[in-house]
């Protein structure tokens, strides 16, 4: 099946189909076919042969057949049910359940699902909940590498690990460069609540990226350490590859967070100034005002004796002497950057 882009989500017109692929292949490398999976259990019984079952949100019916067909550990079938589960790796016996936060942009806003990995000598299986791509294109590759697929189903798993992390990256690009244009916006004179909101939004999705991301370096540091029964020597260097990958991927996710924060911060200090430079302006206007008012306030003040109200020119002088204030007021506002 075809695989949208990193910016395009499933069709949700389509029916849902919780079995994608179910397909066995040789020891080898190469690829026998699709099966059923009441067939599992027969290709199993052949000793030079593995399968490799992806599926989209199935129901209980079917995470218990896939548990009686590989004899998946209880505990593993109980978290497979809940789709709301940490990024971890877990041991049960000689095989593996790994959950894995993945990521996608739906409509321009980040989504957030999961995907859970069932690994074991002969058998690898992927559950997808949520927000996510077809790992049908990480098949794809695995099946173009019949020499690397040979080390087993392993190689597999590399191949979904690499296929999430990369997927990630063009999230992570897409935020940089509307940090960027936002942080243009922060620096224009009119103020944008939009901005703010966005960049809220950001630092939201940002944090939330980070916690998904980030346990993701314990899980495939153990992968690169440990489990050498499932993971052989010659795939750690691909594995260790992984590992490089989602450092990356975190150190650009933290990086933004404090970029943002700090963009926050000075949007914070630009508006306060802004209101600041407002307060100043109208205190000085008012400032300008409140001279000729106290001083044609004296005229109301009903007294016997003022005596410039008997001289003739007594009225154009106090005419001049506000205009005087006044503008000695204006000039000295206009020194101090007030107006």
């Amino acid at each position: 099946m075809n695989s949208p882009t990193p910016h395009q989500t499933m069709t949700s017109a389509a029916p849902h189909v919780a079995v994608i692929n179910c397909v066995a292949y040789h020891r080898d490398g190469t690829r026998i076919g699709d099966i059923t999976l009441d067939a599992i259990s027969d290709v199993l019984e052949q000793p030079d042969t593995f399968v490799w079952v992806g599926l989209h949100e199935p129901d209980e019916a079917l995470l218990e057949k896939l548990q009686e067909e590989f004899d998946l550990h209880d505990l593993a079938i109980e978290d497979a049910h809940h789709a709301h589960q940490r990024t971890k790796i877990e041991a049960y016996g000689d095989s593996l359940f790994i959950v894995v936060q993945t990521a996608q942009l739906v409509a321009g806003k980040l989504a957030f699902g999961e995907t859970h990995i069932f690994l074991g000598p002969r058998y690898l299986v992927t559950v997808r909940h949520g927000a996510s791509l077809s790992y049908a294109p990480a098949r794809r590759t695995c099946e173009h590498s019949p020499d690397l697929l040979a080390l087993g189903p392993s190689y597999g798993l590399y191949g979904v690990l690499d296929f999430i992390v990369d997927n990630l990256m063009p999230i992570v690009r897409d935020f940089r460069e509307e940090l960027q244009e936002l942080e243009q916006d922060i620096f224009a004179e009119a103020f944008n609540r939009e901005t703010v909101k966005r960049l809220y939004d950001m630092q939201r999705d940002l944090m939330t990226l980070r916690l998904a991301v980030a346990p993701l370096q314990d899980v495939i540091s153990q992968l690169v350490r440990l489990h050498p029964n499932l993971i052989p020597e010659d795939l750690r260097a691909y594995f260790r590859d992984v590992y490089d990958h989602v450092f990356r991927v975190n150190e650009s996710v933290s990086a933004m967070r404090e970029m943002l924060g700090a963009t926050i911060n000075i949007n914070l200090s630009l508006v306060t100034f802004g209101q600041n430079e407002v307060m100043k302006k109208l205190a000085g206007w008012a400032a300008m005002l409140a001279a000729p008012t106290l001083i044609t306030s004296w005229y109301g003040m009903n007294f016997h004796h003022m005596p410039e109200l008997d001289k003739p020119w007594a009225y154009p002088t106090m005419i001049v002497l506000v205009i005087a204030v006044v503008a000695g007021i204006f000039t000295w506002l206009r020194k101090s950057r007030w107006l």
